[in-house]
C-alpha cells in the first residue's frame, strides 16, 4: 500500500534523492555532496535543452566528478542537483516541474516511466506515524534522505518508545508537541553525529561494503564481554564500533537519555 503524504519532495525545506544514488558515493560527506550538487545545478543551468546538450551535460559530470561508489549495482544519477534557490531542497533537475512542463527525464539512465512510478520501500514499510515522525522533525535535506530510508532505525526508536510509554504514539499528539519532535530530531541527528561511529569509507548506516558487494554489520559483544544490547538494531544502524564495554555502555545511556526524554514529555 503506497501511503499518500509524499517522502520524496514533503514540504519546501527538505527532499530526499537517495533513489538517485546520491549517498552512494564514497565520499558521502555533506560537504562533498553540496558541492557536488551544487556544481551540477550550475552547470545545468547554462545547459541547453536538447537532446545533445543534455549528453554533453552527462558526459562533462562523468569527466569532471569523482565516481568511486560504496555499492557499483547502485546507478549515481548525474541529473540530481539543488531544486530551489536556497538550496534546501534536491531533486531531478529534468522533471517537467523545473522546466516549464517539459519532460526531460528519457535523457537519464533509467528513463521518465520508471523514475515516475518508482517509490521506495519506505513508502510501504514505514507507517504514517513513523513517517511524519521523520518528516516534521527535521529541516535538513541531508539528514531527511538519509533519515527516511533508513527503515530499521526509524521502526526501531518508534518500538523502543512505544515500550516505554505503553502504547503506540498518537499521531496528533506528536505533531502537536514541540518537545516530542524535538526528541525525535535529536534521536535521528545521532545518524550523522555519533560518537561511536566507525570510520568513513566502506559503512552507510548498518551495511558494510567491499569487493563491489555489501553486508550487514555485527557488533561483536562476545569480544566486549557482555550480551547483546537492547538496543542492538540502533546501534547497528549508526554504524557503531566499540573498543571496550564502558563505550558500549556510554552509547546505551545517551539513547536511553533520549528516550526517556520523549517518555516524559508524551502527554
Amino acid at each position: 500500500m503506497i501511503h499518500e503524504h509524499n517522502l520524496c519532495q514533503p514540504d519546501e525545506g527538505k527532499s530526499c534523492g537517495a533513489c538517485c544514488g546520491l549517498y552512494n558515493y564514497r565520499d558521502n560527506s555533506r560537504q562533498a555532496l553540496a558541492e557536488r550538487l551544487r556544481r551540477r545545478t550550475e552547470l545545468f543551468r547554462q545547459t541547453s535543452r536538447t537532446v545533445k546538450g543534455l549528453e554533453r551535460f552527462s558526459r562533462r559530470i562523468g569527466e569532471t566528478e569523482p565516481q568511486e561508489k560504496l555499492f557499483e549495482d547502485i546507478y549515481c544519477c548525474e541529473f540530481l542537483g539543488f531544486v530551489d534557490a536556497y538550496e534546501r531542497r534536491v531533486g531531478c533537475l529534468l522533471h517537467p516541474g523545473r522546466n516549464e512542463g517539459v519532460d526531460l527525464r528519457d535523457s537519464a539512465f533509467y528513463g521518465k516511466d520508471l523514475c515516475d512510478g518508482h517509490y521506495c520501500p519506505s513508502y510501504s514499510q514505514l507507517t504514517s506515524l513513523e513517517q511524519q515522525s521523520v518528516i516534521h522533525s527535521i529541516s535538513d535535506w541531508y539528514l531527511y534522505g538519509i533519515a527516511i530510508t533508513d527503515i530499521d532505525l526509524i521502526k526501531e526508536y518508534i518500538r523502543q518508545v512505544s515500550d516505554r510509554i505503553g502504547e503506540t504514539p498518537r499521531l496528533s499528539r506528536v505533531l502537536e508537541n514541540k518537545q516530542l519532535l524535538s526528541a525525535i530530531g535529536d534521536f535521528i541527528a545521532f545518524r550523522i553525529d555519533w560518537p561511536y561511529r566507525a570510520p568513513e569509507g566502506n559503512r552507510f548506516g548498518k551495511y558494510c561494503f567491499a569487493d563491489a558487494g555489501y553486508d550487514i554489520d555485527r557488533i561483536d559483544y562476545e569480544s566486549l564481554g557482555c550480551r547483546r544490547s537492547p538496543y542492538d538494531r540502533i546501534l547497528v544502524s549508526l554504524a557503531s564500533r566499540f573498543q571496550t564495554i564502558a563505550e558500549l555502555k556510554h552509547a546505551e545511556s545517551i539513547i536511553e537519555n533520549n528516550i526517556s526524554r520523549f517518555a516524559a514529555d508524551y502527554p
